[in-house]
């Protein structure tokens, strides 16, 4: 295979089929190794090791930048503007021409302490204990009085709490006198007159206030236990600042003006407007921030963000959001001969931001770039220089080329994405009908307009519109909240990060442990790398991490146990010929057959299957998996847990995101087997061919942020081919057929 360098190349196949592992695992990673290995042995002892791809021969590598979609890992203190580099110039020009001054560029950072609101520290918010969540007064410490995990009776901080000798443990926290009961809650660093022969000897003691606060809400931890989440999520109330009202900064700060705003107020608009705003200010002494920032808007707007503002959190965005943040950084950049590999850039966007995407890229090439491009979207395909298909199938069944040329050669092809570029796609012809449905009423969350919409019950609904017009927060947020019956499946992170497994969310794991502890004799923990069966020198992970604190975590196959998470004796127990590491290895079809006669284990799997994640590995690690995949895989549980499905109402938010043509049209198979069995589907999304297929269309818009909140069209799908105001009716109508 060559790959041709200053040209766009897409690499496309079926989901599963080695795209994201030729990108990323081979070319990515063997040039990453490449530059390492340029750096003098001293700063290479002090780099994570990276062995060689698992290639025969690779010529012609250049410097090589990944732009996947990891969500953003900063923490509350990153905004859209920080991540996008675009704060920094914000706080120049107010510190150049902002009147009255309120200082250097530091004076109007929210992260610096001469910029911050001192009530918040820049935060925004404020966060409190509410103490009728977190005590139960009627009961003594030894009973368990403080309502959180880490001061349950027989924890160390318990511990310290009961041998301060500051109130008696056994009498209940109402009877206590109010000032021991005052120094329980709120004592700092007080020294004990007469402590516990058990309690640390030379060491003050800190109140259950103090202590929350210092543990959980200065700093957000880096790993917190699921007790410990469900425990903050009662007794921590947040709110907006009462000082600076959400704004972060200093009065200082926000009493310095640019056309009648403070850098708050420029914050706080959307991208699209602000670029407006920037656009009429004229002033010789800042021209060149100005550039600069002007630059920055138009690229975040180019890649459809001019919804967001640049106070958004960072850590709210979307996968695909966050990677459209990460291109518009690249775009300013001054090097050249670059070789940046995308990873499905076109998901989260309607066509109509996918043609300006494709312009972004473009100009990354032109500017004598390489860009590589894993995709399935036939305009970003169509827009290539040269393709590469993988193939034919997923999983074991792929990993081989099945085409090698241009976009119009692929779409004559006979392979699966060929079949599928030239397959017109067209209207359903006879959409369901329902007589019965729920109301959404006076939605006006964000930017929705006071819209009060009906929502059909046991047909397929897809809801359109342009990214930022309101679909999520109306029908993700706004249903479910006035009607609990519907469950939301997003793309969010799963808990449980590299110790999740499909087998784990499936709820197959246990099963699979008894199966294995049966046919041994042996404990079934011996079969959790979370307990027995753990490998030493790992903890049960299967990889070394190394935390590099402000930067990533690097992490490193566990040589111990080659990456298998357990130890020798569980991996020496076997079932039909298989040890529990290499059945954790297989994908859905083969543990199927291994397991086949246990049915608390076939029927997830059976769902696994139906919703195209056949060739996953049930034993891979959920922090591996897209966006797309976690939420099929939920999908998969949820249709598992459901005894039938007439009664399930179901929300999922781009279900087809990573998907392949063939693989959407699998899942809408699965969708019209869930309604005809009287089951409420509705599909957040932009993807033409699910449009097309639904039973019924709501599109929201017409525009993004303060341009959309309305209902442009509701009704069956060919009712929004004429739909006056509708962008996503008129990218429909152009991939229709003329006879429709």
């Amino acid at each position: 295979m060559r790959v041709p360098k200053h040209r766009i190349t897409a690499f496309t196949g079926v989901s599963g089929s080695g795209k994201s592992s030729l990108a990323f695992g081979t070319i990515a990673a063997e040039a990453g190794r490449l530059v390492a290995e340029s750096y003098p042995l001293f700063v290479r002892n002090r780099l994570p090791s990276r062995g060689r791809a698992d290639v025969d021969r690779i010529d012609g590598l250049m410097f090589t930048t990944v732009v996947d979609q990891r969500p953003f890992t900063g923490n509350a203190r990153s905004t859209v503007g920080t991540a996008s580099d675009i704060a920094p110039l914000l706080r120049v020009l107010f510190s150049r021409i902002g009147e009255p001054s309120a200082g250097y560029s530091p004076a109007y950072s929210f992260n610096d302490p001469s910029g911050m609101c001192p009530t918040c520290e820049g935060l925004g918010t404020v966060d409190d204990i509410e103490l009728s969540q977190l005590l139960d007064m009627g009961l003594s410490l030894n009973h368990g009085a403080i309502l959180f995990p880490t001061f349950a009776p027989g924890t160390y901080r318990w511990s310290r709490m009961v041998h301060s000798g500051l109130a008696n443990p056994d009498v209940p926290l109402s009877e206590l006198p109010e000032d021991a009961l005052q120094k329980l809650l709120y004592a700092e660093d007080l020294p004990l007159a007469s402590p516990d022969p058990e309690y640390p000897k030379s060491s003050n003691f800190d109140g259950v206030i103090p202590r929350l606060r210092n543990s959980y809400l200065r700093k957000t931890p880096s790993r917190l236990t699921d007790e410990e989440q469900d425990g903050l999520s009662k007794v921590v109330t947040r709110k907006t600042c009462p000082e600076c009202h959400g704004d972060r900064v200093n009065h200082a700060a926000r009493s310095s003006l640019i056309g009648g705003r403070s850098i708050a107020d420029w914050s706080a608009l959307p991208v699209s407007e602000l670029r407006d705003v920037v656009r009429r200010i004229h002033d010789g002494r800042v021209a060149p921030v100005l550039t600069a920032i002007s630059e920055r808007l138009e690229s975040l707007d180019a890649v459809g963000l001019g919804y967001l503002s640049l106070n958004r959190h960072s850590t709210t965005l979307s996968g695909g959001e966050a990677q459209r943040v990460k291109i518009v950084r690249h775009l300013g950049s001054s090097l050249s001969d670059v070789c940046y590999i995308f990873d499905e850039p076109s998901v989260g966007l309607h066509p109509h931001d996918v043609q300006r995407l494709l312009g972004l890229l473009a100009g990354l090439r032109d500017a004598h770039n390489t860009v590589l491009v894993v995709e399935h979207h036939p305009a970003v395909i169509a827009a290539a220089d040269h393709v590469v298909e993988l193939g034919p199938g997923a999983g074991a069944k792929g990993g081989r080329i099945q085409f090698e040329g241009t976009p119009t050669g692929l779409s004559t092809s006979n392979t699966a994405t060929g079949r599928v570029l030239h397959e017109q796609i067209r209207l359903k012809l006879d959409p369901r009908t329902s007589s019965s449905a729920v109301t959404i009423e006076h939605a006006t969350a964000n930017n929705l307009r006071d819209i009060t919409v009906d929502i059909p019950l046991r047909v397929l609904t897809a809801v359109t519109g342009v990214a930022g017009s309101g679909k999520s927060t109306l029908i993700a947020g706004a249903l479910p909240a006035q009607h609990p019956e519907f469950s939301v499946i997003g793309q969010e992170p799963l808990r449980g990060g590299n110790r999740s497994t499909p087998a784990t969310v499936l709820g197959i794991a246990e099963p699979i442990r008894r199966v294995f502890a049966r046919a041994n004799h042996m404990a079934p923990t011996w079969f959790s790398a979370n307990a027995k069966g753990a490998c030493p020198a790992c903890k049960g992970k299967g990889v070394i991490v190394t935390d590099l604190a402000f930067l990533d975590d690097v992490n490193a196959p566990c040589e111990a146990c080659g990456g298998t998470r357990f130890n020798p004796k569980a991996l020496t127990a076997e079932f039909e010929g298989l040890n529990i590491a290499e059945a954790l290895a297989m994908n859905a079809s083969q543990a199927l057959t291994l397991f086949r006669s246990v049915h608390d284990i076939t029927t997830p799997l059976c769902w696994l299957e139906d919703v195209g994640l056949g060739y996953l590995s049930i034993g891979q690690a959920i922090n591996t998996l897209s966006g797309g995949e976690r939420q099929r895989l939920l999908l998969a549980k949820h249709l598992s847990d459901a005894p039938t499905p007439s009664n399930l109402r179901i929300v999922l938010d781009e279900p087809t995101a990573g998907l392949h043509g063939s693989d959407t049209d699998r899942l809408l198979g699965l969708f019209d087997r869930l309604v005809d069995q009287e089951a409420t589907v509705i599909a957040i999304e932009h993807n033409q061919r699910v449009i097309a297929h639904a039973d019924h269309i709501i599109d929201i818009g017409p525009g993004a942020g303060h341009e959309g909140g309305s209902v442009v069209y509701q009704g069956p799908p060919h009712g929004l081919l004429t739909a006056r105001g509708s962008i996503t009716g008129e990218y429909l109508r152009s991939v229709q057929p003329a006879s429709t």
